[in-house]
């Protein structure tokens, strides 16, 4: 059965509960928390209720947020309908705007979320669901403060929740060359820097770093950057950055750049030297990790990149990773740098409040890190419920995190983190320098308010 909930958003399936085959048979499976999905299922009868949900994903990703919509449904009785839509950021605001969006939406940035609850179209989660996002998810108050945004009136309010998050800190590496070479996996900044200068010193390469990406070139180097401001300076800092509350050219900002130019604008340390960096497409850069013997021995890249890796490529014994690791000196904890998706409720109904507990129990997670993609900060939920060992890894790393920061280009206002910052990194990988690029970069911000 199909039904349209607005005439500017997809049609979405919907799937009576008793009717919906469920991926994974509760109690059948002892990696699952079938007690919490259980306990939940006591607490919420929603028969005779619907529940429509909007967001970014179609195709095989569609396949699987279903899936976990399935449990919510046969849980509650209530009928769950999906959209997914290519153009959510566009639909979302018309229905919004007509006063027909969906009871929940999933946003796969912030920043609209937070234009939407400045304008009145999201409703809070309440201070109760902060309280239980600081105790449960790993580096809890990253994740509340990433949720809150100022409503109509200005106050702030928790209004996102975070489900399904990406990683980006992370250092790809071929353990066979390590081990032949003798290299160890360095645990922090100060011996990331002391391997970059070994490989050297033994006659290899150490990078592989490709910007190239049509019109986006550029955007690897601002991943970078993000990355090493996380790790010379404190999140407070960072965040005042992509907010502009301290200029593009404060020399905080001026040395992560250096921190990046340390890597890539040195000859010897980066594969085909530093002139390669911009003319090097990224799905082709790590490329010379698989040569023999290596064009370079680490690539710095999120959890994506294997997309581009050699055919046949086995995760764990051709490749692994390790996590980018921060200075020891600077007692900065271990910062990580990512993105995701925030599930806001856009009506209010029981239903939406209803679904936001169930994102609290642990399968509404377990049932998605068994498949494919998902990775979760929630530390309830069993690991060993992540589909390969390579997931796993990467969720460890989100567990261990002190520190979780979105993504600050995509924080920042399209003409400059979409622009000016990638054309930036650009001109600064081909000499231009650091204080120049930031100088430009702050013009443009200060241009646009």
């Amino acid at each position: 059965m199909y039904r349209l909930y607005s005439a500017a958003l997809c049609a979405a399936l919907a799937v009576p509960a008793a009717a919906q085959d469920l991926v994974f048979a509760p109690g059948e499976d002892d990696r699952f928390s079938w007690a919490s999905y259980q306990g939940f299922a006591a607490e919420h009868d929603l028969s005779g209720q619907s529940l429509s949900i909007t967001g970014p994903w179609v195709g095989p990703d569609k396949e699987l947020v279903e899936s976990v919509l399935a449990y919510f449904a046969a849980a509650t009785g209530a009928e769950v309908l999906y959209s997914g839509s290519d153009s959510f950021e566009q639909d979302i605001v018309i229905a919004a705007e007509a006063g027909s969006p969906p009871d929940v939406a999933v946003f796969p940035q912030p920043g609209l979320a937070a234009d939407m609850a400045g304008r009145g179209y999201l409703t809070p989660l309440g201070d109760e669901t902060a309280g239980w996002v600081r105790e449960n998810y790993a580096a809890g108050q990253s994740w509340v403060d990433l949720g809150t945004y100022g409503n109509e009136g200005g106050a702030d309010e928790l209004f996102g929740f975070f489900y399904k998050v990406d990683l980006k800190s992370m250092v790809w590496y071929v353990p066979d060359a390590f081990d032949e070479a003798g290299y160890e996996i360095p645990q922090t900044m100060e011996e990331l820097k002391a391997l970059t200068e070994q490989i050297v010193a033994d006659g290899g390469t150490p990078w592989c770093i490709g910007l190239g990406s049509g019109a986006a070139t550029g955007w690897p180097a601002t991943d970078w950057v993000e990355d090493l401001m996380l790790r010379t300076q404190p999140p407070e800092v960072y965040d005042d950055w992509v907010a502009n509350a301290i200029p593009f050219d404060d020399p905080r900002v001026i040395a992560a750049i250096e921190e990046y130019g340390w890597f890539a604008r040195n000859d010897e340390f980066v594969a085909g030297g530093s002139d390669a960096v911009v003319g090097t497409d990224f799905r082709d850069s790590p490329a010379g990790l698989f040569t023999f013997p290596p064009e370079c021995y680490m690539h710095r890249q999120a959890s994506f990149i294997p997309t581009f890796f050699p055919e046949g490529t086995e995760m764990g014994l051709d490749v692994d990773f390790f996590y980018f690791p921060a200075y020891a000196e600077k007692d900065l904890g271990k910062p990580v740098l990512g993105a995701g998706t925030l599930w806001a409720i856009t009506k209010d109904s029981p239903a939406a409040h209803a679904f936001i507990g169930f994102l609290k129990t642990p399968v509404a997670h377990e049932v998605w890190m068994a498949q494919s993609g998902l990775l979760t900060p929630l530390k309830t939920a069993n690991s060993a419920a992540y589909a390969t060992e390579t997931m796993k890894a990467q969720g460890d790393i989100l567990l261990n995190a002190t520190t979780f920061r979105f993504d600050g280009s995509d924080l920042m206002p399209g003409e400059i983190g979409a622009d000016a910052f990638w054309k930036g990194m650009v001109a600064y990988t081909g000499g231009e320098s650091a204080e120049s690029v930031a100088q430009g970069i702050q013009d443009r911000w200060d241009a646009i308010r």
